[in-house]
């Protein structure tokens, strides 16, 4: 038998009352959980584990945008702290805050500097 004809059998195998039977209901949960997992859940997780790399690369120098728009460059950075200039006033903010880095003064720590080829 081929799987389709197999597949066939298992979603509408008759059962006491003539329906598709518990069989069926239970391949269509477990399809709904498979794309609601792969439509929602991961990449959700794959965005929050990049912004998490992102805030820990976070360095003296970088322009960044906040949250609430605010354009900036960080002063200091302590702990979950952040201090962030903008025009003529500095704010301390958390590092959550930070929803992107517009322009990097220096490559992040632990990453090698490109080299120029002639």
């Amino acid at each position: 038998m081929t799987t389709t004809a197999l597949l066939s059998l298992l979603l509408f195998a008759p059962s006491g009352q003539g329906g598709p039977g518990m069989s069926a209901f239970i391949i269509q949960i477990g399809l709904f959980i498979a794309i609601f997992y792969f439509l929602l859940i991961r990449p959700q997780r794959r965005q929050q584990q990049q912004h998490k790399e992102l805030l820990s690369s976070l360095q003296r120098g970088d322009q960044v945008v906040t949250s609430s728009g605010i354009v900036g460059e960080v002063v200091h950075i302590k702990d979950d702290q952040v201090t962030v200039r903008s025009g003529e006033s500095k704010f301390v903010m958390l590092r959550s805050g930070i929803s992107s880095i517009t322009n990097r003064t220096a490559p992040p720590a632990g990453v090698p500097a490109e080299t120029k080829q002639a």
